[in-house]
């Protein structure tokens, strides 16, 4: 076993400064696994139907989940209905939509009033979740 021996504190600056230099240089070089300009995917546990929109009661896609596959003006009185978004706020959504649309906006109140999100497709994440959702739509313009 060797060690390094420094006499009076004179050469252990250039030495630790060396040593400083050659540690971040080599966490420098260390690459991600995969490509930062490739399409965002998914997390593994994501389950979120190929085309639909999903929106869980928990963050990072937990807890109760509402999915549809097409536009919904009125989560609690529209043709699929979802149990807890008149009690309960949205804390994750997953926009799994493949088609032409730029996203989802969803909206506070029913019939697309009061817009407080959009998520791009193959897109998702967490929410403030201090918010209930009553309606969301595809839409073509500007979203995020």
């Amino acid at each position: 076993m060797h060690f390094l021996s420094v006499r009076k504190g004179r050469r252990i600056a250039p030495l630790l400064a060396a040593f400083t230099v050659s540690a971040a240089a080599a966490t420098a070089f260390v690459l991600p696994a995969s490509s930062a300009a490739a399409a965002p995917a998914a997390p593994a546990a994501v389950d979120c139907a190929t085309g639909d929109v999903c929106f869980w009661t928990g963050y990072d896609f937990t807890g109760k989940k509402c999915a549809w596959d097409i536009a919904d003006p009125d989560w609690q009185n529209g043709a699929i209905k979802c149990s807890w978004a008149a009690t309960t706020n949205v804390k994750s959504v997953w926009n799994a939509g493949t088609g032409s649309y730029s996203g989802v906006a969803y909206y506070k109140g029913a019939n697309y009033t009061d817009r407080v999100g959009c998520t791009r497709n193959q897109h998702g994440g967490n929410l403030a979740g201090t918010y209930k959702v009553r309606s969301h739509k595809w839409i073509t313009g500007s979203c995020g």
